[in-house]
C-alpha cells in the first residue's frame, strides 16, 4: 500500500463511524485477570467464543493459577475442555504455557509480543488479545476470521496472510487506536458484516466501502 492508496482516504471516516456505533466494543471473552484470558484465548481456536464462556468458570475454579494448571492430570484437563474441541492439543497448549509462565516468567503472563509468542499455542493474534485487552499493549492489531473479512471488503488491505494483513492495517490505524480498531471491527464483523450475506442495506460505513450492495 501507497501514501496514495484510497484507503488512506477513507480510514479517518471509517475509523469515526466505527468508534461512534460500537463504543462499548471489547472482547468477549470472559476474564478477570491475564492468566484467564490468556487460557480463554487459546480455548477459543476453531470455537464460538461462547462455548468458552461456559467453559472457563469451573476451570478457573479447579485451575486458579499457572501451577495448578501445570501439575494438573492431563486426561482431567482435557476432560475439562473437552467441548471446546481439539482438546488433546488445546490442553497441551495450556499445560505447556502454564509451566513456561512459571519457568520463564514468576507465574506472570508476560508484557511484550516478542515474550508473548514463545509461550505454546500463542501466535500474534492472541498475543495481541491479551496484550491490548488485558494489559493495554498497543503491540499490534487483532487479525481474526471478522477481522480479515471486513478489512478485505473495505478495501483496507490486498493480503490474504493475516500477518500482512495486521501490517497493512498498522499502517492505516494510528496507534493508540489499534485495540478499540481491532474490537470494533469485530463487533461489525459479527453483527453486519456477515460472511454469507452482509446487511450492506443498513451498514453504517456502506458509503466508504467498494464492496457494498446498496
Amino acid at each position: 500500500m501507497t501514501p496514495k492508496d484510497p484507503a488512506k482516504k477513507r480510514i479517518g471516516p471509517i475509523l469515526e463511524i466505527l468508534s461512534r456505533t460500537y463504543p462499548n466494543a471489547t472482547c468477549a471473552l470472559h476474564f478477570k485477570n491475564p492468566y484467564q484470558l490468556l487460557i480463554a484465548t487459546i480455548l477459543s481456536a476453531q470455537c464460538t467464543d461462547e462455548r468458552v464462556n461456559k467453559v472457563t468458570p469451573e476451570f478457573f475454579k479447579r485451575y486458579p493459577d499457572p501451577k495448578a494448571l501445570a501439575k494438573a492430570a492431563r486426561n482431567d484437563v482435557e476432560e475439562a475442555i473437552r467441548s471446546t474441541g481439539f482438546f488433546r492439543n488445546k490442553a497441551k497448549s495450556l499445560q505447556e504455557s502454564a509451566k513456561s509462565l512459571i519457568d520463564n516468567y514468576g507465574g506472570q503472563v508476560p508484557n511484550t509480543m516478542e515474550e508473548m509468542v514463545k509461550l505454546p499455542g500463542v501466535g500474534r493474534k492472541t498475543a495481541n488479545v491479551i496484550l491490548g485487552t488485558a494489559l493495554g499493549v498497543e503491540s499490534g492489531i487483532v487479525v481474526d476470521t471478522h477481522v480479515k473479512r471486513v478489512s478485505g471488503r473495505l478495501k483496507l488491505t490486498k493480503q490474504a496472510d493475516p500477518e500482512k494483513i495486521e501490517r497493512d492495517l498498522m499502517k492505516l490505524v494510528p496507534w493508540g487506536e489499534w485495540v478499540a480498531f481491532g474490537h470494533q471491527m469485530i463487533w461489525h464483523g459479527r453483527q453486519i458484516c456477515v460472511a454469507r450475506k452482509p446487511k450492506c442495506k443498513i451498514c453504517p460505513v456502506a458509503d466508504l466501502c467498494p464492496s457494498a450492495e446498496l
